[in-house]
């Protein structure tokens, strides 16, 4: 792709309408209002960290699609790999007539993903997809039905996703019901008053009240929550579900869909432990954008469906195939784990200097650049009012924010890990700004 048709890409096409206003009027009566919007503004392009609206304003990007954007908007290796593979061929169905790409990545990935175990890995769609798979995937290698998911825990909106996700508002309202022998227990969230040891004793008494532990076939937990606030399990903790497994024959499973591909300073943040799940879950940043998730696994466990039980008429799509090597390929030559590490301790740094003018930050934390700040009343309860001002005020100085937790009064900070310094300063300023009112 030549450095000619790259600018044609972003620049802005003038045809398009000028007015938010009277774009988000014809959502309104075409669209449910089921599907929220976080910003009703329209974006019209992209670059790295930054977007442009219809209206031409200009806004720095720190919510990255949730974490899609690991390489930033419009990465160049992304674009040229997609263009290349358009002039091949745009859709066989993987299962009907496979494309060597799709097994290079799956290699490529088998080799990066933590543990000295033999892995295979099935490539789908979305994150919920994924997700639904690992665990027909656990269900079928031990005959077991029961699975075991932490309160705050986000896996998906599709049924068995809304039934693993540990918040009822707004992903389970009105659904029910929901597939059965699912089960929740308290993830360990100290500043909530929560222990690993009380969340250990709630599944040993989960063990004795609800499901026999011979009748559960997989722990699945996120090792950072995303949408739950950015909580991060603490290695005694997963070292002890990893001994609960190992003792029950249950299978663990890592949900890395918001964590992986260098956003806590790994490459997966289970590398953070020194156990190994048995399935990990990949999607959003995998490909750059482009819809594209996975099931990676002991190749023995992944082998137990049987031929036609897994696939799906546009897992594995050979344009997010090609999209997801050639985001492997900028983590690794652009070194973004390392990156990650240092725009995440720019970040903490700076809000910790405004903890004396923000009395309402109750905590700062996440691994690598996946950080959270918490905002909380003088009382000690949640002050969620305040961090949807923070967000409010963001939003009207130009800089995008996104919040999450189980009481929404958590700050998410998801920027491209290839943000340019110049630009991650300017939104710091505005976030100090916003911060202060």
């Amino acid at each position: 792709m030549t450095q000619t048709s790259l600018q044609k890409r972003n620049t802005p096409n003038t045809s398009l309408p000028a007015s938010n206003a009277d774009i988000d009027t014809r959502r309104i009566a075409a669209a449910p209002r089921g599907v929220g919007i976080g910003f009703p503004i329209y974006a019209q392009h992209a670059r790295n960290a930054e977007l442009w609206d219809v209206e031409g304003r200009r806004y720095i990007d720190f919510g990255a699609g949730i974490a899609v954007l690991n390489v930033g908007h419009c990465h160049p290796r992304v674009l040229q790999a997609i263009e290349a593979q358009l002039n091949c061929f745009t859709h066989t169905a993987y299962q009907v007539v496979p494309y060597e790409s799709s097994v290079a990545l799956a290699e490529r990935l088998n080799r990066l993903a933590p543990g000295a175990h033999a892995k295979k890995t099935a490539f789908f769609t979305t994150g919920a997809e994924a997700v639904e798979n690992a665990i027909k995937i656990a269900r079928c290698a031990t005959g077991r039905p029961g699975v075991i998911a932490l309160s705050g825990g986000f896996h998906g909106r599709t049924f068995m996703g809304m039934a693993l996700t540990g918040k009822v508002v707004p992903y389970k309202t009105g659904f029910g019901p929901f597939p059965g022998s699912v089960f929740h227990v308290p993830a360990p969230v100290p500043l909530h008053g929560v222990t690993v040891a009380d969340s250990l004793r709630a599944i040993e008494q989960l063990f004795k009240a609800d499901i026999d532990a011979r009748q559960v076939a997989a722990i699945i937990l996120e090792p950072v929550q995303g949408e739950g606030g950015f909580y991060q399990a603490p290695l005694e903790f997963m070292r002890a579900l990893r001994d609960i497994c190992d003792q029950h024959g249950i299978l663990l499973i890592a949900d890395e869909v918001q964590t992986g591909f260098a956003r806590t300073g790994k490459l997966f943040a289970m590398e953070h432990y020194d156990v190994a799940p048995d399935l990990m879950t990949v999607a959003k940043s995998l490909a750059g954008g482009m819809p594209l998730s996975g099931v990676i696994g002991r190749a023995d466990i992944m082998d137990a469906p049987a031929p036609g039980g897994l696939g799906g008429t546009y897992a594995g799509n050979p344009l997010a195939i090609a999209a997801a090597h050639a985001v492997l390929d900028a983590i690794e030559d652009e070194q973004l784990c390392a990156r990650a590490e240092r725009l995440g301790l720019r970040l903490k740094q700076h809000l910790q200097k405004l903890r004396e003018q923000v009395p309402q930050i109750a905590d700062i934390r996440g691994p690598g650049a996946m950080v959270a700040v918490e905002f909380m009343q003088a009382n000690g309860q949640p002050d969620s009012a305040f961090a949807k001002q923070v967000q409010q005020r963001a939003q009207a100085a130009g800089l995008l924010l996104l919040t999450c937790g189980t009481y929404g009064n958590v700050i998410r900070f998801l920027f491209p890990l290839t943000i340019e310094d110049t630009v991650l300063e300017e939104g710091l300023a505005m976030l100090a700004q916003a911060m202060r009112g």
